[in-house]
């Protein structure tokens, strides 16, 4: 049998050191550290997390989901669905690991489509944990759809010039360099003509007109996600990243890996909802005893953790397709399926926690209300539900084929009809012997 759901030993011995060190070490430092795990300029906040950062490279766990060539240990999705989530329980642990997105996610295409000279300059110190970077995608007017982008990237010479506005560019405020997604052609098919390029963020032009915050991130009095605008942005020939009018084709790669992790990242979370959930099942006492001798909670308690395991199953089922066909086209349709479910399962128990909890759940004494907020976030980033969902549509039906006839194929009076041709000798033996 090829089915196994064990963890070998020796990674689980690696598992249950994360778990550790994420408990007793990382986890504390969300309540003291107050700023962003992107500012690569807060000296307290970088001096309290870099003894962190060398634990973790001294155990061999930095920035697994990179190859041994870049200081990685080439985990697969599996493993790595089984280490994030354990670190998406705080916000500091995937940049104490080397996994933190966006970054992760710019690594990995800089390492597919960098030049040598553009992993010198820009991959090495990200994969350092020294800088900081930024995806600048999606805008205003558009969303996540890149079809109808606008932000225009021309060439002049030994030059391109990027002009346009690109809309939540997160990180974009600490960043040293974005990856923007222009278009470079505008009488092709959009898929063949737009291209990826590295700005640094610096580069004359390059306007921050606003930062957005969204409420689960209260710790700066300034959002981290950016209104940008480009204005005539000048680059050398040599930042483009891969070919021109690839940007599709490194936009899949980095956004099929990002949004498996996001949904490994939000395992943990969900989790510590829960933990919380049973944590006061059993320690509130009614007039008739603890909340968790009632029906009702029990009820949301088991909805709670049957829906936790089949999201859990589908993360780690998918992770397991992805690395055995080493193609996310592959596994297109199970991704989006992960991406649909994720913000339901997160919504539904941290609601039933946070009701369960009363006027303290919906206070701010409670970490609830950022986590409602953060449920609606997963089914908007990386492309809204419904986009997934469309999806996930297209690609199961184009493995069935229409029906033959007028009739469908499981219709009772045809099938009867052909059963009784199929078996006749036999009916007929049958009968003759009555």
């Amino acid at each position: 049998m090829g089915w196994d759901f064990e963890t070998e030993p020796d990674f689980q011995r690696e598992l249950d050191w994360i778990a550790s060190f994420v408990r007793e070490q990382v986890e504390p430092l969300d309540l003291v550290l107050v700023g962003s795990q992107y500012d690569k300029r807060d000296e307290q906040a970088m001096n309290a997390i870099r003894p962190l950062q060398d634990a973790v490279r001294d155990r061999g766990l930095w920035a697994c989901h990179l190859g041994p060539e870049l200081g990685g240990r080439g985990y697969g999705q599996v493993k790595l669905a089984l280490m994030n989530e354990i670190l998406g329980r705080s916000r500091w642990a995937p940049s104490i690991f080397g996994c933190q997105p966006p970054d992760s996610g710019n690594a990995e295409i800089l390492a597919h489509y960098g030049t040598e000279a553009q992993k010198n300059q820009y991959l090495q110190p990200l994969l350092d944990g020294t800088i900081a970077s930024c995806y600048s995608m999606t805008e205003p007017h558009a969303g996540a759809d890149p079809t109808l982008f606008t932000t225009r990237a021309v060439r002049d010479g030994d030059e391109w010039v990027i002009s346009g506005e690109k809309w939540f560019s997160s990180n974009a405020r600490y960043a040293t360099f974005l990856i923007v997604m222009a278009v470079s052609n505008p009488d092709v098919d959009p898929y063949k003509g737009m291209s990826m390029f590295i700005v640094p963020a610096d580069a004359p032009g390059v306007e921050i007109v606003r930062n957005i915050a969204v409420p689960m991130h209260t710790e700066t009095r300034e959002g981290d996600h950016a209104y940008l605008r480009y204005n005539d942005v000048r680059v050398p020939s040599d930042h483009l990243l891969g070919d021109e009018g690839g940007a599709f084709v490194i936009a899949q790669t980095r956004l099929g890996g990002g949004r498996i992790h996001h949904a490994m990242r939000t395992i943990a979370e969900i989790n510590k909802a829960f933990d919380m959930m049973c944590e006061r099942a059993i320690s509130r006492e009614t007039r008739n005893g603890p909340l968790g001798s009632l029906q009702m909670v029990q009820e949301r308690i088991a909805d709670s953790w049957i829906e936790i395991l089949q999201f859990r199953l589908l993360v780690l089922h998918a992770a397991w397709l992805i690395d055995r066909h080493q193609d996310y086209k592959k596994v297109r349709k199970n991704i989006a399926a992960v991406k649909v479910a994720m913000p339901k399962v997160y919504h539904d128990v941290v609601q039933r926690a946070m009701h369960l909890h009363g006027a303290i759940g919906v206070s701010n004494e409670m970490p609830f209300n950022g986590m409602m907020v953060a449920a609606e976030v997963m089914g908007i980033a990386d492309g809204p539900t419904e986009v997934h969902k469309v999806t996930i549509a297209r690609q199961v039906l184009r493995d069935y084929t229409p029906a033959e006839g007028v009739w469908p194929s499981q219709h009772l009076p045809a099938r009867e009809a052909a059963a009784r041709a199929q078996y006749a000798h036999l009916i007929e033996h049958i009968v003759g012997n009555e």
